[in-house]
């Protein structure tokens, strides 16, 4: 098993350093931030950008996985994302996870003026994304003449990336997906699955679809002859209505469910001083200590 922390982009430099070092200090394995503009209950108050976080994280760690928990299609073209995003990669060293997702329905959806979509017109946007996201961030040989596609949700001609990548064949993809064409998709191009399960009345309905995702995915890689093996599962430990770092018990009753699920990898919540994912940073200290144990 393997343990990532996601940091909320709310806290200002030096504040958010101190956590970003701390989360490779404690033994973490990676560290994740949202890709948002603004999120939900937190819309009011303050919000970093991404990328600069991501690139300020680079620079006080050396080891651990820095990701993004997830990127969507909804505010971003790929061609200049993927520059950014193989910019902060060749300033980690080769350290970034690319997560990525088909978009909410909130705040940022609609944010730039832009119209409603129905489910499929959002999927086939995110496929869309992810092909190219596939396209641009491999090498780009010296005089190929660039990475050009027509698509109908996003066009590129003769777009120039960063150069070789600083890794290969590129930057790992982990893709979020529930629904059948979003998991077909993961078993297709994901490196890695992500999921934050299905919203439940209680927290046995909450696992009893986190299990039942795993096993769809498992057919999904099925289906196209890919070893499910060769995917890595990363399951959310928390929503809106429990937070895996409430407490010590809490968190390793959780990561024992996602190892019998087939999850390879875990993600929490930094804890917050107050309202969602509210908990004592005394926890994470001492699920910090318990880490070696638990792979």
């Amino acid at each position: 098993m393997r343990f990532g922390v996601v940091i909320l982009p709310q806290y200002d430099w030096p504040e958010a350093a101190r956590r970003w070092r701390a989360a490779e200090e404690y033994g973490f394995d990676h560290a994740w931030t949202y890709d948002h503009l603004a999120w939900r209950g937190l819309a009011g108050e303050r919000w970093h950008a991404t990328v600069p976080t991501l690139t300020a994280a680079a620079t006080v760690t050396s080891r651990i996985g820095l990701g993004t928990f997830v990127a969507s299609p909804n505010y971003r073209h790929p061609v200049p994302f993927a520059k950014d995003i193989a910019t902060v990669d060749q300033v980690a060293g080769g350290r970034v996870l690319l997560g990525l997702g088909s978009g909410g329905t909130g705040f940022d959806a609609y944010v730039l003026g832009q119209p409603e979509l129905t489910p499929r017109e959002r999927f086939e946007r995110y496929a869309e994304f992810v092909e190219a996201l596939d396209v641009l961030l491999r090498f780009e040989a010296p005089g190929s003449g660039g990475v050009s596609f027509e698509g109908s949700w996003y066009t590129a001609s003769s777009a120039r990336m960063v150069g070789e990548p600083s890794q290969h064949p590129r930057m790992p993809l982990h893709l979020a997906a529930n629904g059948p064409k979003a998991l077909a998709l993961a078993a297709r191009l994901g490196d890695g699955w992500v999921t934050t399960s299905r919203d439940g009345d209680d927290a046995q309905s909450w696992w009893r679809a986190a299990g039942e995702l795993s096993a769809r995915l498992d057919d999904a890689c099925d289906a196209i002859g890919r070893d499910p093996s060769t995917i890595a599962r990363t399951l959310s430990l928390d929503s809106e209505a429990f937070h895996s770092l409430a407490s010590v018990r809490a968190f390793e009753d959780a990561v024992g469910r996602a190892a019998e699920l087939g999850f390879t990898d875990v993600v929490s919540h930094w804890p917050r001083e107050h309202g969602l994912y509210a908990a004592d940073e005394a926890v994470l200290d001492e699920v910090a200590a318990r880490l070696p144990g638990l792979r």
